[in-house]
This record gives C-alpha cells, structure tokens and sequence, in this order.
C-alpha cells in the first residue's frame, strides 16, 4: 500500500504538472493530474497563491501559472531530493 503524500511532495507535484503544462494549467487539468480531490486542490492552491508560488489568471478561461518563486521551490525541493538519496535516507 502506498504511503500518504506529505504536504511538501503534493506542493512538489502540483508545480511540477504546471511548469510541465508550459507554465499554466486549467483547474480540470491540474485536477486530474496531481491526484487530489477539489477540496484538497483548492486548499492547495490557496496556500499556494498565498506564498506567492502560483497565480490566478482569469479571462476566457481560469488557468493557475507558476510564478519565479514557485520555480524556485522546484529546483530547492530537488536539490534536496538528491541530497537525502545520496545519503539513502
């Protein structure tokens, strides 16, 4: 059985499928693909538009980008993802 999600790896996830979607997603999108359901999605993205690692466009249609900060989480999270595996923890 797989192991819960911590709050540092669903973040990780769900910036990941926005930077991989060219840096803004749909909401149904983004849904899909990072594996929550609405109300965890958007508990998420609040907190994540809170700390300023995406934004919220609307016009047409809603999409969420990723903005230089969250960009920066990214490549913070996999500089410590590497680092644990190197010591095998």
């Amino acid at each position: 059985m797989k192991k819960k999600r911590s709050q540092l790896e669903v973040i990780h996830d769900m910036l990941s499928t926005i930077q991989q979607k060219g840096g803004h997603i749909k909401p149904t999108h983004l849904l899909s693909k990072s594996n929550l359901s609405y109300a965890m999605m958007n508990e998420y993205l609040a907190l994540l538009k809170e700390r300023g690692l995406v934004t919220e466009q609307v016009g047409e249609r809603k999409e969420y980008l990723i903005t230089d900060k969250g960009l920066n989480y990214l490549a913070e999270y996999r500089r410590m993802a590497t680092f644990t595996e190197a010591f095998g923890l």
